[in-house]
């Protein structure tokens, strides 16, 4: 019996509200322009993030006023839940499964607190069974995606022919500050957008590809890198200038270890898969992985297109892969707070 596991379907989503990064650059020079002397140098981020527009849980005007926690959390569920069920939605249409049929749910989201969790909330609507198993995973930031995928998988292969369901959910937006007249807050509002993106595993035959083999690497004392600073009034961004030269220093390294602990060695990948977290990272993974300006194709396309999304971006980017066909083997890879590079590699069933 063939117990590898396979991606069987892959959903994505996006809110009904467009940012475009003009209006967006409008709005923060109004908004930053006064108050943050050193706004006008910072400005550029805007036209060299790579970026064309965003979807977002709320209309521009709403990040106009100041929001605390009891605001962004209300936002947050509200968003967040719709995501979830449209995501998951999508991929257990794309699987021919109904809601029932899913026997385990892991959730990835790290730009809200739920509890109960997500999944909980989106049971009834969904329609999962009262047995299903729930996973909810925090903290994992733009590295969910990949190491969502991953946990899923191995939960697949413990139980054989179990359907599950993994959706990552961010709501990135609801970052954006008024009152933090940093230079991360700027890139952050520069980058970020709101998405969710699902699939669905199982061990068996039938799937789209196969999960076969996943690893990460977490590089100690880089804590400052990337993460959440939490105070009254939300989450506030934690970005390191250094991370697209720490990218280009020490991705190539860990992505051969995680390749080498499954047997595989670089020449085995005909495509690497990964998290767009923007134009200076990918640049830094072109040249670090010796794939040439421009290989990475879909990933600057779905940048262009939904921004930084955080953990689904990257399965945005599988999306676009599998529409174009898979080579024989691919690492879908992505970058979170540890710092931490997670990758699945994909083996394509054609």
């Amino acid at each position: 019996m063939d117990h590898a596991v396979k991606l069987v379907s892959l959903g994505t989503a996006v809110p009904d509200h467009v940012l475009t990064q003009r209006d967006v650059t409008a709005a923060a020079q109004e908004v930053f322009g006064p108050r943050y002397p050193g706004f006008g140098p910072m400005a550029r981020v805007f036209a060299s993030a790579g970026i064309n527009k965003r979807h977002v849980v709320k209309p521009l005007d709403w990040f106009f006023e100041p929001r605390g926690w009891p605001e962004r959390t209300e936002a947050f569920l509200e968003g967040a839940g719709r995501l979830f069920v449209d995501a998951a939605s999508q991929a257990l249409e794309a699987a021919g499964l109904g809601a029932r049929d899913i026997d385990c749910i892991v959730t990835i989201c790290s730009t809200g607190i739920a509890t109960p969790s997500l999944e909980a909330r989106a049971a009834k609507a969904m329609g999962f069974r009262d047995d299903a198993r729930r996973v909810p995973v925090f903290g994992l930031g733009c590295a969910g995606g990949v190491t969502g995928l991953s946990l899923a998988a191995e939960l697949a292969r413990a139980r054989p022919g179990t359907h599950v369901l993994v959706v990552a959910v961010e709501i990135c937006s609801l970052a954006f500050r008024l009152d933090q007249l940093t230079k991360a807050n700027i890139v952050a509002t520069a980058l970020f957008g709101d998405g969710a993106a699902a699939c669905v595993l199982r061990a068996g035959p039938d799937g789209i590809a196969s999960v076969e083999a996943s690893g990460e690497h977490c590089w100690s004392d880089t804590l400052d890198i990337m993460g959440w600073k939490l105070d009254g009034q939300g989450f506030g961004v934690v970005f390191s200038q250094a991370i697209p030269p720490f990218v280009e220093a020490n991705i190539a390294t860990a992505i051969s270890g995680i390749l080498r602990r499954a047997g595989l060695a670089r020449q085995d990948v005909g495509r690497f898969i990964c998290h767009p977290g923007g134009t200076k990272v990918i640049q830094a993974l072109e040249h670090a992985l010796a794939l040439g300006q421009g290989a990475l194709d879909h990933e600057r396309q779905v940048l262009s297109e939904y921004g930084n999304m955080s953990a689904p971006s990257v399965l945005f980017v599988l999306e676009r892969a599998l529409e174009a066909g898979l080579p024989e083997r691919s690492v879908l890879t992505a970058l979170g707070p540890g710092f931490t590079a997670s990758c699945a590699v994909l083996k394509s069933a054609a």
